[in-house]
């Protein structure tokens, strides 16, 4: 895939903290009309959304003291600013945790240039073994750090990959062949990268992280075109994925994630398919032939 950024796409050299807070406001202050919190719509306005003045006015504060708030510093803000701003905004539970992240970081974390080893305990394995759906476990950075032979099954044969290319985001955004095996691939690269928008928030230090988001910067137009919409996202769950697999078809599986306790972060995500549904039968047909290549 080529490298080349287009003229004007602005590649993101490692998460600024200041530099995210101050663009995540601004996003979120364009995509409201000031219809929508009942301000009159009858002037011509430069640019969409609303005027810093207007949301400093409705959150309760002075137009210097916002206009502080997305410059970056937002360190001295109590968290009644941070609420009435995040209410004035129409910002989504989500949403709210990541400004509250950014505006008020965590000082004692310190920086990491490149990951610590991560591995799954034993048990964790014997767990995605023992289940019958499709199930793995990522990291934070979304390195797929253990799976089960029906999850290779769905979603391709990630044993055959290079370590370093068992990332979630690198095969959604980066691999032809990953992608093929969504129906609708488009949607989960917007979730993907909704998620690594909020793992970034919680850990600006990671430049391990960063780096990842770097490279899928330079790497890959869609996710340009998705980070740039500053959407967050803790993951699809409970959301119905359409898969597309060579031998059943379509089908749809239902997505839970569930944190991992002890050490460092890590996601279990398992897909299981409704009871008596054709999913459910392409799902079975899927282990069955597994099977047939183990015997």
């Amino acid at each position: 895939m080529s490298s080349h950024v287009a003229p004007g796409d602005k590649v993101i050299a490692g998460l600024d903290r200041r530099a995210e807070l101050r663009e995540f406001l601004r996003s979120r202050r364009a995509r409201l009309k000031p219809e929508d919190i009942g301000l009159p719509s009858y002037e011509r306005r430069r640019v969409p959304g609303l005027r810093r003045e207007e949301l400093a006015q409705l959150a309760g504060v002075s137009y210097a003291y916002y206009a502080r708030l997305e410059q970056g510093y937002g360190e001295t803000m109590s968290a009644e600013v941070l609420d009435a701003v995040a209410h004035v905004l129409r910002m989504t539970e989500e949403e709210r945790d990541h400004l509250i992240r950014l505006a008020q970081p965590d000082r004692s974390r310190t920086p990491q240039a490149a990951p610590p080893p991560q591995r799954l305990r034993p048990t964790v394995q014997n767990l995605l073994d023992t289940l019958g759906v499709p199930a793995y476990v990522v990291s934070r950075r979304l390195d797929i750090l253990g799976w089960n032979r029906l999850a290779t099954t769905v979603f391709g044969d990630w044993a055959q990959l290079p370590p370093e290319e068992r990332n979630v985001a690198r095969l959604i955004f980066l691999s032809p062949d990953a992608r093929d095996r969504f129906a609708e691939p488009d949607r989960m690269a917007a979730r993907v990268a909704g998620v690594l928008r909020r793992n970034a928030g919680k850990s600006p230090e990671d430049a391990y992280l960063s780096s990842l988001i770097r490279e899928l910067t330079q790497r890959s137009e869609q996710f340009r075109r998705l980070w740039a919409r500053h959407e967050v996202s803790c993951g699809s769950v409970g959301e119905v994925v359409r898969m597309r697999h060579p031998l059943a078809g379509e089908f749809d599986l239902v997505h839970e994630p569930m944190a991992l306790p002890g050490g460092a972060p890590m996601r279990l995500n398992t897909y299981h398919a409704e009871p008596g549904s054709r999913s459910e039968e392409a799902l079975r047909m899927l282990a069955g032939w597994d099977m047939e290549r183990q015997g």
